[in-house]
């Protein structure tokens, strides 16, 4: 038979989960494998990335029911059901599929981030086009577009769960990549503690040190709003600087980021949970690659004569 897809593996992925407490993904790997009957001439076919095509399938079923809230992961690779999926398979769904999911707030806000930035304005429709109606570039683009978008959900989730200690470090490695404050080694010794789980201090622009950055970075679970960063702005004003970046691992208010551009010369960037993570994955913080596509196209000026 041909491997199910990912939508084909919710229902039975999230019935089976409502037997026990939790679950390692290989253990729902398995047990989905038994379910669809699969031979080990299924189990073994990969994809291009070298990795198991049926394993990735089971993986986004459980990404995708995750963003619903469907799916809780109370550590790594480790999956139990939420009171929501027990809410939902109690009534006895036909399936589970993307238009399911889309009932869910969540799904939908994952959903729209997930294609803001692709070529496709799906914006104004209730519902987004299939696959069919895509064109193959349009095709690739959705998919990259979902993928940095669940691995950016996973990477503020695990930065979350670290330790005051290790953050301070990650923002200070992703500022160094991004090429401000000279070195790690420098970069650490003047961006310092704030005492609630974050930093606070001032970084060199450029290397030469030519203009500085006020920078907090906030290890919050609360929304930050317009108090917080009227006292940010504040502060640039005591540590005589004129630009300023304010992270958090949660999100601004409207009126926050409506008071940054009210702020005169002073120039302030805020970077939410979501950008953050968009962040490290550009600048290859807390990531690493799988595989790269490389899309060809006809070279004709080659075939000129």
């Amino acid at each position: 038979m041909a491997l199910p897809d990912y939508e084909s593996i919710m229902l039975p992925l999230l019935k089976h989960m409502q037997r026990g407490i939790e679950f390692s993904k290989s253990d729902l790997v398995a047990a989905m494998a038994r379910h669809f009957d699969l031979t080990n001439d299924e189990l073994v076919l990969l994809v291009k990335s070298g990795t198991p095509a049926f394993g990735g399938r089971v993986h986004w079923a459980l990404q995708y029911m995750m963003n619903a809230k469907l799916v809780d992961r109370p550590a790594r690779a480790t999956y139990k059901i939420t009171a929501r999926g027990k809410e939902l398979l109690s009534s006895n769904p036909p399936q589970i599929d993307i238009a399911v999911l889309r009932q869910f707030p969540e799904f939908v806000a994952w959903q729209g981030k997930a294609r803001e930035k692709t070529k496709v304005d799906e914006q104004d429709s209730p519902k987004p086009p299939s696959d069919h109606q895509l064109t193959p570039d349009e095709q690739i683009d959705r998919g990259y577009t979902q993928v940095r978008s669940t691995l950016a959900a996973e990477l503020i989730e695990k930065v979350k769960s670290c330790s005051p200690r290790f953050f301070e470090q990650l923002v200070v490695d992703l500022l160094v990549r991004m090429g401000y404050g000279g070195s790690v080694e420098e970069a650490a010794r003047v961006v310092g503690k704030s005492g609630d789980g974050g930093i606070d201090g001032i970084i060199k622009e450029d290397k030469l040190g030519l203009d500085i950055i006020y920078v907090q970075a906030k290890r919050w679970e609360n929304v930050v709003g317009a108090g917080s960063v009227r006292d940010f702005s504040g502060s640039l004003d005591y540590h005589g600087a004129k630009k300023g970046v304010f992270i958090t691992t949660s999100q601004f208010t409207k009126d926050a980021r409506e008071f940054v551009t009210r702020i005169g010369e002073k120039k302030v960037v805020l970077v939410d949970g979501f950008e953050l993570a968009q962040l490290m994955i550009d600048h290859d913080i807390g990531v690493s690659t799988v595989t790269t596509y490389t899309i060809k196209r006809l070279d004709s000026d080659y075939f000129e004569e």
